[in-house]
């Protein structure tokens, strides 16, 4: 059986960092791309961003572009460092393995329970 386990969330003040870890179990992610996405209250989970299996090709949100940076360590392990954090960042974020990175939280087919974060102004 599948599990993705994010990890590192927390209260951050405005202007702050956090990196947030997913572990993948149960299988090796050869060939899979993982995404990080987040869900903040009253709306909709939104993309945040993705590394396909190579690690060569990295796409991010505009929000996000030039603040968060997403590294995979292994088949099973990704990171997200996420710096300048702002309120408008707070939200949980999800991890997700999928066929290939996409914008679309269709495309994935496992996900974590998602870690709050939570930035304070």
């Amino acid at each position: 059986q599948v599990h993705m386990v994010e990890s590192g969330g927390g209260l951050v003040q405005a202007g702050g960092s956090l990196r947030l870890s997913c572990v993948a179990s149960g299988r090796i992610f050869n060939n899979y791309a993982m995404g990080w996405f987040r869900q903040a209250p009253g709306k909709e989970r939104e993309f945040v961003g993705a590394i396909r299996w190579s690690s060569v090709s990295i796409y991010y949100a505009d929000s996000v572009k030039g603040r968060f940076t997403i590294s995979r360590e292994n088949a099973n392990t990704v990171y997200l460092q996420m710096n300048s954090l702002k309120p408008e960042d707070t939200a949980v974020y999800y991890c997700a393995a999928g066929d290939d990175v996409s914008t679309n939280s269709r495309i994935y087919d496992y996900w974590g329970q998602g870690t709050q974060v939570t930035v304070s102004s």
